[in-house]
C-alpha cells in the first residue's frame, strides 16, 4: 500500500513496517469531517482490510484537534448529501475497522467532538493528551449521532453515564475522560506521539493471532451468550495453539525457568 502524502489531502497515510498511520488532514477545519475526507478514509480502510501484514493502525489528526465532528459547511449548504456521502462510506470504513485482525490505536488531542468522538470511541485503545477535550455535540446541532456512538458509549460508561454525555453535551477534559474510561491514558500534549508510537510498537510486537482473536472475541461477546462465549473462546485459543508463535512464546517461558537438577 503506497504512502500519501500530499499537503493538500483531506487523510495522509504511511505506513512504518508492520505499522500504519493514518492521519486527518484538514487543519485549518480542526480536520471536520466532509464527503472527501470520508471518501478517502474508506479506501484507506479498504486497503488496509488487503493487508493482512498489517499489524496495528493509528488514527490521529493534523493541527490542534483530532477531530471537531462533521463539516458545518456542508451541513448548511447540501444536508441532503451528508447520509449516503458522508455517513455510509464512514459507517462502512468503521466496520471494516472494527474487524480488522490489527488493534486501531486513536492518539487525541484538542477538539474530539461530534463525528470525532464518535471515532475515537470506535478504536480499539484511545491515548489522549492531556489537551484533549470531549463534547458529544451532536444534540447541540439538532440530531441524533452517528459513527457507532450510540453502541460504543453505553458499552463503555453504562447506560445512565453514556445518556447524561450525550443529552446534555457538556464538555469533558482528559482527566474526566480517563476516569470514566473514554480514554485509556493520558499523557503531556508534547508526548503524544511518542506515546502512541510506543504502544503502536509494543502491540506490533506480540503475537497476532493472539491479538486479533482478542479482539474478535471481546467485541463479538455481547451478541453471544456465556456458553457459546466459553465455546468461541476454546476455538480461538485453538487457533492461536497451533500458530509458531505459540510455539516459540511457550518455549521462551520455559527456557526462564531453572531446570530442577533432580537431586
Amino acid at each position: 500500500m503506497p504512502d500519501t502524502h500530499m499537503n493538500n489531502a483531506p487523510l495522509i497515510f504511511r505506513r512504518e513496517g508492520d505499522i500504519a498511520h493514518i492521519r486527518f488532514n484538514r487543519p485549518n477545519s480542526l480536520n471536520a469531517i466532509d464527503s472527501a475526507m470520508a471518501a478517502v478514509f474508506l479506501d484507506t480502510c479498504q486497503r488496509l482490510a488487503a493487508a493482512p501484514d498489517i499489524r496495528v493502525v493509528t488514527i490521529s489528526g493534523e493541527g490542534r484537534a483530532f477531530m471537531a465532528g462533521g463539516d458545518i459547511a456542508q451541513f448548511r449548504d447540501d444536508p441532503a448529501s451528508i447520509p449516503d456521502t458522508l455517513i455510509g462510506p464512514m459507517h462502512e470504513a468503521l466496520q471494516i475497522l472494527t474487524t480488522l485482525q490489527a488493534p486501531v490505536v486513536a492518539s487525541l488531542q484538542g477538539a474530539v467532538a461530534g463525528a470525532g468522538m464518535s471515532l475515537a470511541l470506535a478504536c480499539d485503545l484511545a491515548i489522549a493528551a492531556d489537551n484533549t477535550r470531549f463534547n458529544f455535540a451532536y444534540v447541540n446541532l439538532g440530531t441524533s449521532c452517528d459513527l457507532g456512538a450510540s453502541w460504543h458509549l453505553p458499552r463503555i460508561v453504562g447506560l445512565r453515564r453514556a445518556l447524561e454525555i450525550a443529552l446534555l453535551s457538556d464538555p469533558i477534559d482528559a482527566t474526566e475522560a480517563l476516569r470514566l474510561g473514554l480514554v485509556n491514558r493520558v499523557v503531556p500534549e508534547s508526548s503524544l506521539q511518542q506515546e502512541t508510537q510506543a504502544i503502536a510498537a509494543r502491540l506490533a510486537g506480540a503475537a497476532p493471532t493472539a491479538v486479533g482473536t482478542l479482539k474478535r472475541l471481546f467485541r463479538t461477546s455481547g451478541s453471544r451468550d456465556f456458553a457459546s462465549q466459553l465455546a468461541a473462546e476454546q476455538e480461538g485459543f485453538a487457533a492461536c495453539a497451533a500458530t509458531p508463535e505459540f510455539s516459540a512464546a511457550v518455549a521462551a517461558f520455559l527456557g526462564k525457568r531453572r531446570v530442577p537438577s533432580g537431586r
